[in-house]
């Protein structure tokens, strides 16, 4: 039986790197190369219904083991790794017997991690970590999903003694940009209720999400020569960062927690004559979701006003909303990972996400999908790691969350 950091070290070589705004799907052909191994390694495995659509979408399924009746239970993970941060020529190193101190990532550029920094990092003192070389993502953000649910199939499938029902898996491209389940057969998958197996810390067990929205804001200025701009030239750049200073200033990410919502810029990019601006907008309330939608509007109305009409265009559109109220009429889903993680002396960590999944749209579709913790750490950067011991404790995890669905 392979180990789990075999499959995580072995997946995370490949770059499955989303990217925005394309017009293909999945948006880059390098998720499909590991995409097509895992189709090979279900194969191998015995899973059953293996198969692969035209989206990249992976699917199999374990057969039951018994004939009592049960819930269809389904596991997903994604497959592609965040624009953030370069997937490129991942390069993992494994610290065995962490010291608790500061791990050199890369002698020759000197960059290092240290408690300082990452104060959680000491309670990995005396676990395997394994991190990056400090100049791409490790790619745990979801690949150690992917392993653990690969583990665990493997598990499963050589201990036919254990009951369990039917459990289906799937592997989804282009969560990062927003779009893995723009396609996503929930019927064909086949399952009623699932888990994502997509969340950081071990103990994490998350089934409340922001709702969230993008906005796209195109601002139209007027060049002159500088030298003959006087109450001519409209700076395309100078507009924007006044409409972001319109926005409140302490709701951005880096003053918020819990669960407070932000208004985040991730990009800006232009000149005089054209800039482009790009906001994610994250709130868990609904009213106070709506309501930072509608400053965007107003602030946008009033600078288009005060500019000229047309000036600022906005292109603003809801991406998923807080699972929580499609959750809550399956709580046993919480209890039964709750309880399993109890059993196994995992103390659980329920806790709003501060983002979102896959499962925040399924369960909008018609399959409640909670999320589960994978064990990793600073995702999207290049001071992500993850405990191996974390990623062997959810193997049993999700081993044992199959037993306890049994016991309906």
């Amino acid at each position: 039986m392979k180990s789990v950091t075999e499959r995580f070290l072995r997946y995370v070589s490949i770059d499955t790197q989303s990217m925005e705004d394309q017009d293909c799907y999945p948006s880059t052909a390098k998720q499909l190369v590991l995409a097509d191994l895992l189709v090979q390694e279900l194969q191998e495995l015995g899973a059953s219904n293996v198969r692969q659509d035209e989206y990249g979408y992976v699917m199999a399924e374990i057969p039951a083991t018994t004939d009592k009746e049960m819930p269809v239970l389904g596991f997903l993970a994604h497959m592609d790794t965040a624009p953030a941060c370069s997937g490129t020529d991942v390069r993992p190193q494994i610290i065995r017997n962490y010291d608790g101190g500061t791990i050199l990532l890369h002698p020759d550029q000197r960059i290092g991690m240290s408690p300082k920094e990452f104060p959680e990092l000491t309670d990995y003192k005396g676990q395997d970590l394994i991190v990056t070389d400090g100049t791409t993502l490790l790619g745990a953000d979801d690949k150690a999903g992917i392993a653990e649910i690969m583990t665990f199939i493997e598990y499963l499938l050589q201990h036919p003694q254990l009951p369990h029902g039917t459990i289906c898996v799937a592997f989804t491209p282009d969560e990062e940009v927003g779009r893995g389940t723009d396609f996503f057969d929930v019927k064909s998958f086949g399952a009623e209720v699932a888990y994502t197996v997509d969340g950081g810390t071990l103990g994490e067990l998350e089934y409340e999400t922001f709702n969230a929205a993008g906005a796209k804001v195109t601002i139209h200025g007027v060049s002159i020569h500088p030298g003959s701009a006087k109450w001519k030239m409209k700076n395309a750049l100078l507009i924007g960062m006044e409409l972001h200073q319109m926005l409140p200033v302490f709701e951005n990410p880096a003053c918020t927690e819990g669960y407070e919502g932000f208004y985040h810029l991730d990009d800006m990019c232009g000149g005089v004559e054209q800039a482009r601006l790009k906001y994610i907008i994250r709130d868990h309330d609904r009213e106070k979701f709506r309501q930072k939608k509608e400053l965007m509007k107003e602030a946008v109305g009033y600078l288009n006003r005060k500019y000229g009409d047309g000036t600022i265009e906005l292109d603003m559109q809801d991406s998923y909303y807080n699972m929580q109220e499609k959750i809550e009429p399956y709580f046993y889903l919480i209890t039964v990972a709750e309880d399993a993680m109890k059993e196994l002396g995992i103390t659980p960590i329920i806790t709003p996400i501060r983002g979102g999944t896959d499962g925040a749209r399924l369960s909008y579709e018609g399959l409640p999908c909670p999320n589960l913790c994978t064990g990793g750490h600073n995702f999207h950067g290049r001071f992500e790691y993850i405990s191996i011991q974390s990623m062997e404790r959810i193997v049993e995890l999700l081993v044992k969350i199959t037993e306890k669905f049994y016991l309906l």
